[in-house]
């Protein structure tokens, strides 16, 4: 029984600076962000968007083609929790008006939350193969103004749907994990920015992909070259190319031109969304979809890492006809729908979403009509909408 990924969803806000007025604003080359960090553009979330608002849209794209009657698990992964007790979602099961008895929670392991959900929904489809699982991942990447990690900020939220005989991409059994208790990266409970050890966490990342891509290759016993693309988590797409690097070292032309292309490919909306934390892999993912022209039956393998840390590979197989569950076209009007942001006003932005809104004030969304947004509190309880 083959049980995997069915449908897959993409949102991001819609509002964005790019990566050349913010270096000319910075006093740095632009050159330092576009091709030393990777990156063009970078999506903001206003007051009105979170965690659970773009969990929501991204679950929209697709939720009208699927038997919501069939989903009986539904998790969140995220590392933008909007409160301490209850699960993100609660509330994303009562704006997509799935039933009761659906089983739902939240998990958090920095940007290894969604990969986390995916197991256990992967796991969950096997033992009740009649009922499906929506996945969620959904964070906004803050570092602060003016600093270090300002460059590698995001907005933005993929969601997949998981059943068996899925449609777009067959999970393989096995894979392989490593984690250790260190700092590298972090938020404290009394802190709205992230805290990190740039240099230390990028050196983290490429020793957990070494270690488990090699792990997963003994495992399985596969080579380098039986891969059709790899792919991985993009906090900045400097930061896989750099472990592409790796994977493609000693390898023959063939090999080495094959896993450069699919990572051209599955970098370009991370290119211009910027760092989505939980979900970064799997818009990396979407985006190998929509722009690496791979054939059905194309090995893909993944790369997962939380800070903290948790590493993660794994592998699938792309389903025949997986192009007709994808539409590149609308998650590119998606983008282009973006207002670019000045600097000034991106400060603001940035600055006023940090803040709690006052308890009843309830707040409005610039967006387009159909977007749900957070309006706002209530007696101290989070109100979301539909425009």
């Amino acid at each position: 029984m083959q049980v995997g990924i069915d449908k897959i969803g993409l949102f991001t806000p819609n509002k964005y600076v790019d990566m050349v007025d913010l270096a000319h604003a910075r006093n740095q080359d632009p050159n330092k962000f576009l091709i030393g960090i990777g990156q063009s553009e970078m999506s903001v979330a206003d007051q009105t968007q979170d965690a659970v608002s773009m969990g929501i849209n991204a679950t929209m794209k697709y939720i009208d083609r699927i038997d919501k009657d069939k989903v009986g698990l539904l998790v969140f992964g995220t590392e933008s929790g909007i409160d301490q007790s209850k699960s993100a979602s609660l509330f994303v099961k009562t704006a997509l008006k799935l039933k009761p008895e659906v089983r739902t929670f939240e998990v958090k392991e920095a940007c290894f939350g969604l990969t986390a959900a995916l197991m256990i929904a992967r796991d969950f489809v096997r033992v009740h193969p009649h009922q499906t699982a929506i996945v969620i991942g959904s964070d906004i990447a803050r570092y602060g103004i003016n600093t270090p990690g300002e460059v590698t900020q995001g907005a933005g939220s993929i969601s997949m749907l998981i059943k068996t005989d899925p449609s777009i991409l067959a999970l393989n059994d096995g894979h392989s994990a490593y984690s250790e208790d260190i700092n590298d990266f972090w938020r404290p409970n009394d802190s709205r920015v992230a805290m990190v050890d740039g240099k230390y966490s990028t050196q983290v990342y490429l020793d957990f992909f070494t270690k488990t891509f090699n792990d997963y290759k003994k495992e399985k016993n596969l080579a380098t070259k039986d891969f059709d693309a790899l792919i991985y988590h993009l906090p900045f797409t400097k930061m896989g190319l750099k472990a592409n690097r790796i994977a493609v070292e000693d390898q023959d032309e063939k090999t080495t031109e094959k896993l450069q292309n699919s990572f051209e490919a599955s970098k370009q909306l991370s290119r211009h969304v910027g760092n989505i934390y939980t979900a970064s892999l799997y818009m990396s993912l979407l985006s190998l979809l929509e722009k690496g022209n791979l054939p059905a039956g194309s090995l893909v393998g993944l790369f997962s890492y939380g800070s903290g840390a948790m590493g993660e590979f794994y592998s699938g197989n792309l389903v025949p006809g997986y192009e007709k569950e994808i539409n590149p076209v609308a998650d590119q009007a998606m983008l282009d729908r973006r207002q670019k942001l000045t600097i000034a006003e991106y400060e603001d932005v940035f600055n006023t979403a940090l803040k709690d809104p006052v308890d009843g004030k309830e707040l409005t969304s610039d967006d387009a009509a159909g977007t749900w947004y957070f309006a706002g509190t209530q007696g101290h309880i989070r109100q979301y909408k539909q425009k």
